[in-house]
């Protein structure tokens, strides 16, 4: 799964709540603010909430009784540590008021009522969906500014980069080298992108406030670019308040002919039959049905794949592919076909490189420098798309 989905799946409200979050606009004190609440349990309400001018989330969590909701400012941390507190009556309109008060007795006022979206945004891509989707992120990131960066070429196609300036996320967009058409679909998902990465990182500075601020560092490499293949490496470390920090390889394969996210089994083939087409629900939710279920696509992976990438990295990377001993400097087992079965991968000038997934114990494992499958290991295996394979 995709850092950005995973972030936003664990730290954003209930996805299964039996009614959508609801989003309100208005002021505390003087200052803008938005806010989201989830009220479908009132004796456990959750939100959070940001002010206009900082767009960071400031989570809420109490309980509503009667038309009077009691809300703490922040994460439970566990602890007896004063935080503000809001005290909310619901008016006649759908909206709220009241006070926000913090633990010196300062207090001010807020009023507030149901948002008014747009029907549409200028963006006709990723910000328009949110509208309907998640009201409360477009009303963040409608708000954002990108700032120009670097112009470089790359593979003799001409990039502009973007910087998002209060999370340094950066990503480029390609402004010469394709056709028209299809240079702006192509650029239309690495905006999307983009703006995903946007969020992740406030997602992750959410989750971490209860321990201060979080950390979310991320490095984005063109790798690939081709009349056919749109290649990205998307590396991100993070530590979002979790046990552990954590780190991450989740790249962007499109089609350049149709911006379309392309899957492994389009790129290369080694079973029987005609190859399928199988995404993650994140990308499937743009593109349409898979051809097979997902324990279809597991066995495939698990019995005809890894065994076969396996064998072809010990081919060319004997060394590097001997199972650990003890008196081995380490205990990464890249013979091992399991951390094989599911890993990330993108196209680069010399083949297909692949990142194992380890167990969290062996993450360091993880992200080795050699791991490039040779153009010619692929040949008579193309997948379901004609894709020019390097010699």
């Amino acid at each position: 799964m995709k850092l950005w989905i995973w972030l936003i799946a664990v730290f954003s409200l209930p996805a299964l709540a039996e009614e959508p979050p609801v989003v309100y606009s208005g002021t505390l004190g003087k200052t803008s603010i938005v806010l989201e609440l989830d009220l479908n349990k009132p004796d456990e309400v959750t939100g959070r909430y940001f002010y206009q001018k900082y767009h960071l989330d400031l989570p809420l969590n109490g309980a509503l009784d009667g038309q009077e909701l009691k809300l703490q400012e922040g994460l439970d941390d566990f602890d007896d540590t004063p935080r503000p507190e809001l005290t909310l009556t619901k008016d006649e309109n759908g909206g709220w008021q009241g006070n926000w008060t913090n633990p010196q007795g300062k207090t001010l006022p807020v009023k507030l009522q149901p948002v008014q979206m747009p029907a549409a945004a200028t963006d006709d891509g990723y910000l328009s969906a949110l509208i309907h989707t998640d009201p409360y992120e477009y009303l963040r990131l409608s708000a954002l500014q990108l700032k120009a960066g670097k112009n470089e070429n790359f593979m003799g196609y001409q990039l502009q980069w973007w910087t998002e300036p209060q999370s340094k996320i950066s990503f480029f967009e390609i402004v010469s080298g394709y056709p028209e058409t299809e240079m702006q679909a192509i650029n239309q998902k690495l905006r999307t992108r983009l703006w995903q990465e946007v969020s992740g990182w406030h997602a992750c500075m959410l989750g971490a406030s209860r321990f201060g601020q979080g950390e979310y560092q991320q490095t984005v490499t063109p790798e690939y670019l081709s009349d056919e293949i749109v290649s990205v490496s998307v590396f991100t470390s993070y530590d979002c308040g979790g046990a552990h920090p954590d780190f991450g390889e989740s790249p962007v394969n499109l089609n350049a002919k149709t911006a379309e996210t392309l899957t492994l089994e389009d790129v290369v083939w080694v079973g029987e039959g005609a190859p399928f087409h199988y995404l993650n629900a994140e990308d499937r939710t743009l593109t349409g049905k898979n051809d097979v279920d997902f324990d279809t696509f597991a066995d495939y992976r698990d019995k005809k794949w890894a065994p076969w990438l396996v064998k072809q990295l010990t081919a060319a990377y004997p060394e590097q592919m001997k199972k650990p001993t003890e008196e081995s400097d380490d205990d990464c087992d890249y013979s091992d076909t399991s951390v094989w079965q599911f890993p990330a991968w993108y196209f680069t000038k010399k083949g297909l490189y692949f990142d194992p997934t380890f167990a969290r114990v062996l993450r360091s494992c993880e992200g080795p420098e050699w791991s490039v499958l040779p153009w010619s290991a692929m040949r008579g295996h193309a997948g379901s798309l004609a894709i020019s394979q390097e010699q």
